[in-house]
């Protein structure tokens, strides 16, 4: 199978601080990969550089193919779709929700000029749909619930047919409700054979979808476990990863952790 990501011994350093120290890993087709591990352990910045948008201080980055530092990223970026905090804080309350995802054609977060044809609308209108949040295309961003904006900042991820799909926290902020649509809107996305490859940043193992095959255990910048999550997602690692004596369970297609007694 073709690598989708590539990372060899990949640094990021700022000043003085190491963020990511000698992190490799490699993703391939048809994986749905989950990353964990604490408040400042590198996970955000990990999606950065497997986005196109950070470079590493030292080391390889190969996304879809292409050497950082050596590709355009303005081409690759369209070939990744990305939902995070960080990109809806540049989502205009006022927004449309259907233009919301619409302008994820051209790498925008709000309606200017540009013109979109007949096929690019319907497309927004049926992702909206899948999500579950059709019927809120014509509402305005700043209007809808925490798990609604989720919802529909995923279906604008997709809205470029990407290779590749990162979701920084999902779950964040989301009351138990909200986050189990969620959760049951990503299994269906995990087990379509056309979907994208996946990558879940999360702090909690009771939002990995079911569907998802491995897991990145990230400790301090560097990668304390990676592989199947049925082999790498223990108590042993997740009490290393985490810094405290956890238990793991499993509950059919479903995970959770809690503090060792």
């Amino acid at each position: 199978m073709s690598a989708v990501l590539d990372l060899q011994d990949v640094t990021i350093r700022r000043g003085s601080k190491t963020i990511l120290d000698r992190v490799s890993w490699r993703v391939v087709d048809g994986e749905r990969w989950v990353v964990l591990g604490r408040n400042g352990a590198g996970k955000t910045t990990l999606l950065q550089v497997a986005s196109g948008r950070m470079h590493p201080t030292s080391g390889r980055a190969h996304v879809l193919g292409e050497l950082l530092g050596s590709t355009d990223v303005f081409e690759l970026r369209p070939r990744v779709g990305v939902a995070s905090a960080a990109l809806a804080d540049r989502i205009p309350a006022g927004e449309r929700v259907v233009d919301v995802v619409l302008t994820a054609a051209y790498g925008m977060t709000g309606r200017w000029r540009e013109a979109y044809e007949a096929l690019d609308h319907e497309r927004a209108r049926a992702l909206l749909d899948v999500f579950g949040v059709g019927d809120l295309a014509e509402r305005t961003f700043g209007t809808l619930s925490e798990g609604e904006r989720k919802r529909a900042q995923i279906a604008r991820a997709l809205m470029t047919d990407p290779e590749l799909l990162l979701l920084d926290e999902p779950a964040a902020g989301l009351d138990l409700g909200g986050r189990e649509e969620l959760v049951a809107a990503l299994t269906e996305l995990a087990a379509d054979e056309r979907s994208p490859v996946l990558v879940l940043v999360t702090h909690h193992v009771e939002e990995i979808p079911a569907g998802f095959t491995h897991v990145l255990l990230l400790r301090e910048g560097r990668v304390h476990a990676a592989g199947p999550l049925d082999e790498v997602l223990t108590a042993e690692n997740l009490s290393q990863a985490f810094g405290l004596e956890l238990t793991a369970e499993r509950h059919g297609d479903r995970w959770s952790a809690r503090a060792a007694r």
